[in-house]
C-alpha cells in the first residue's frame, strides 16, 4: 500500500514538474515562432531542450525519491538520452500534426506533449528512478 502511495506521489509531482517544464518549452516554442519569426522545426527543439533542463533539475531534487545510478554524470546522460528519444518523438508528432493533419502549431505541440509526457515518465521511472 505504501509503495502504491509513493508511486502516486511521484507521478503527481512529475505531473506538476512536467507542467512547469512544458510551460517553459511551450512558451519558448510559441514565442520564437510568433515573436521572433523562427521556423517551427527550429523552435521546437530549442523549447524542448530548455524544458528538458528544467525537468531534470526538478526530477532529481523534488520528484523522485530513489535513484538507480550513483554517478550523477551517468544519470544525466541517460536522462538526456531519454530526452533525445522524446525529442525525436516530439519532432515527428509536431511535423505530422502540422504538415499532414494541417493542425495549428500549438495544437500539434499539445498532442506531442501528451504522448512525450507518458513516454518520458515511464522511461525515466523504470530506468533511472527505481531502486537498483
Amino acid at each position: 500500500m505504501s509503495a502504491l502511495r509513493a508511486a502516486a506521489g511521484e507521478s503527481g509531482r512529475y505531473f506538476v514538474a512536467s507542467g512547469l517544464a512544458l510551460g517553459i518549452d511551450f512558451g519558448v516554442y510559441s514565442g520564437l515562432i510568433r515573436i521572433a519569426g523562427v521556423y517551427y522545426l527550429v523552435a521546437a527543439p530549442i523549447g524542448f531542450l530548455l524544458g528538458l533542463a528544467a525537468i531534470y533539475l526538478l526530477s532529481v531534487r523534488w520528484v523522485f525519491r530513489h535513484r538507480r545510478l550513483a554517478s550523477a554524470g551517468a544519470e544525466f546522460a541517460l536522462f538526456a538520452l531519454i530526452g533525445v528519444a522524446g525529442l525525436v518523438l516530439n519532432q515527428a508528432i509536431v511535423y505530422c500534426g502540422v504538415q499532414l493533419a494541417a493542425m495549428p502549431y500549438e495544437a500539434a505541440k499539445a498532442v506531442s506533449a501528451g504522448v512525450v509526457f507518458c513516454f518520458n515518465f515511464a522511461s525515466r521511472k523504470l530506468l533511472l528512478f527505481t531502486r537498483a
